[in-house]
């Protein structure tokens, strides 16, 4: 046997938001915010019509997004354990979508942490700069796609905890 045989059923410490939460905010059609403990992470309800033919959902840039896309990149074929993300940005923002299947999101900004179930392809989890991202327990059709408000760069990323926490969290008096 190869690998870790544990499976991440949830974060103890992160408090889980569905798309029931996301439905809260939003009208019939309508798009919505739900602002999360975590500092400057939104859980997006997109506009979404339906109709005979099915449902059609869009966003638009400069309206629905809290940014200009610059990169956009999918992740898929995931095995259900494993865990992607474990990283956060120092300049890059992203805003998520799993436009088929589902999976949860972690979400943290050195004092808060937050869990989402992204399950729907209109819902979208706006992730600011300096936040923790960890996603895992995808489906086995899950297709997560990310738009992001900056080119690559490998120098954006931290990919260290420690490292994260050591940014984001005020230095103790000496």
């Amino acid at each position: 046997m190869q690998g870790h045989p544990a499976i991440i059923v949830g974060y103890v410490d992160a408090p889980a938001r569905s798309a029931v939460a996301a439905e809260q905010v939003r009208g019939a059609a309508h798009s919505g915010v739900l602002v999360s403990a975590v500092r400057g992470v939104q859980l997006h309800t997109l506009r979404e019509v339906q109709d005979l033919r099915g449902f059609l959902c869009a966003a638009e840039f400069d309206l629905d997004l809290p940014f200009v896309p610059k990169r956009c990149f999918w992740v898929y074929a995931v095995p259900n354990q494993q865990i992607r993300g474990e990283h956060a940005h120092r300049q890059c923002a992203q805003f998520l979508v799993a436009v088929k299947g589902q999976l949860r999101v972690v979400t943290d900004d050195g004092t808060q942490r937050e869990e989402f179930w992204l399950d729907r392809p209109n819902l979208g989890l706006y992730l600011p700069p300096m936040t923790w991202g960890i996603q895992y327990g995808y489906s086995e059709d899950a297709v997560l796609m990310v738009l992001a408000s900056d080119p690559y760069d490998p120098q954006d990323y931290i990919r260290q905890y420690d490292e994260f926490l050591s940014l984001t969290r005020p230095q103790e008096a000496a």
